[in-house]
């Protein structure tokens, strides 16, 4: 009976060390004496891989520069990228790989609001933070878990911006909604309903179209006969150039038209042609022209373009952002790097600024996004984006 008794208590006793083993194992997952690994899924060769080639080209050299200075607290951060391609398949296949093999401590700058979406569940129960992705869905940061964390303004509250603003300052009476049938898409068309029912102006047409399409005929023709007079684009780049581009063919010019900061790229201002000139934007800082830049953010260029022989977009300011968000918080961390401390110490991140004039990033434990007022409307002009505004609100 002794017998018996002694080996259920050591049997009990090694099951509690196993137990502990296992709570201590999914706190430092991802976490060596000598390594911090941290994941990233993007599109690194779909419609959106302008995004996700130069948000993860920044977020490398980021960390390369934290490595070369010896890491941080003795531990060089491993950054492990996967390309979704722009497909959620691919994305939910990409992070249980990152998430169940690859055992990484974080998610960081992930670019996509349906691919983001399609990997939270699985992510945050398995523990692993979803860090500043690149997508201004609600969702990134709404509902509120201890493990999400996002920066700046949602895609609603930049359309709602921007519709306050044709409204009040250049009449608009008569909205047009052309946006991706995905979740991003449909992010946007929330805020154009909010705004109009706000402002008791009308949607008089909508439109939707798949990420990957490459004719918009149909679109514009739908959208000019209903008779707007601003149109709104939940659109991304090919999807922002091309359709703007055939509404000008076919001579739909009395008519404005802007997108959300899925739109604000150098490659669309760019477009062959001028096919972009007079489109509108939102924006959350200003666009990367190095002539424009303070000396600091124009040293970063200069390196970015030697390192990656192009120049960085704002999907490279982006992730620069996003990188170096996540060094500010492992160095408040310390030696001492579980999950809970890390949290703790990412929520006591106050008053941080980049170097390219966007908001002031602040966070609190009942407060995971970052900011939510720095919005501004930009115009293509010369090829280029001409900020016009200060911060807009509605």
């Amino acid at each position: 009976m002794r017998k018996l008794l002694a080996v259920s208590v050591l049997a009990g006793a090694i099951g509690l060390v196993g137990v502990a083993v296992a709570v201590a194992q999914k706190e430092t997952r991802g976490v060596s004496k000598t390594e911090i690994v941290l994941g990233m899924h993007t599109d690194l060769s779909g419609p959106a891989a302008t995004y996700g080639v130069s948000s993860s080209n920044a977020v490398k050299m980021r960390f390369d520069d934290v490595n070369e200075k010896g890491g941080i607290a003795g531990r060089k951060i491993k950054l492990i990228i996967e390309d979704t391609q722009y497909q959620i398949p691919r994305a939910v296949q990409a992070g249980a790989k990152l998430i169940n093999r690859d055992h990484i401590f974080a998610m960081v700058a992930s670019l996509g609001t349906p691919m983001n979406n399609a990997l939270f569940k699985d992510q945050l129960e398995a523990g692993v933070p979803s860090l500043f992705p690149l997508s201004a869905a609600r969702s990134m940061y709404e509902p509120f878990h201890k493990l999400k964390f996002y920066s700046a303004a949602s895609y609603v509250d930049q359309v709602r911006a921007g519709i306050n603003y044709f409204v009040t300052k250049k009449g608009k009476k008569a909205l047009c909604v052309m946006y991706q049938d995905t979740d991003f898409g449909k992010e946007v068309l929330d805020g154009v309903q909010a705004q109009a029912e706000k402002m008791k102006v009308k949607i008089v047409e909508t439109t939707t179209h798949k990420p990957t399409d490459q004719d918009f005929t149909a679109q514009i023709t739908k959208l000019k006969t209903a008779g707007c007079d601003l149109v709104v684009f939940g659109t991304i780049v090919r999807d922002t150039i091309v359709p703007y581009a055939t509404a000008r063919k076919i001579g739909w010019s009395d008519v404005d038209f802007f997108g959300s900061t899925a739109s604000y790229d150098l490659f669309v201002a760019a477009a062959q042609g001028g096919a972009t000139e007079g489109l509108y934007a939102m924006g959350l800082t200003d666009m990367p022209y190095r002539d424009t830049l303070s000396p600091v953010a124009q040293a970063w260029f200069d390196r970015y373009k030697e390192r990656y022989k192009v120049d960085p977009n704002i999907g490279a300011i982006y992730g620069h952002v996003a990188a170096d968000l996540v060094v500010v918080a492992l160095e408040k961390t310390g030696p001492e790097l579980t999950l809970d401390n890390f949290v703790r110490a990412m929520e006591s991140v106050r008053g941080y600024k980049d170097m390219f004039n966007g908001p002031e990033v602040n966070f609190a434990p009942d407060k995971h996004q970052g900011a939510n007022s720095a919005f501004l409307l930009a115009q293509v002009k010369g090829g280029r984006w001409v900020r016009l505004t200060e911060p807009l609100g509605f």
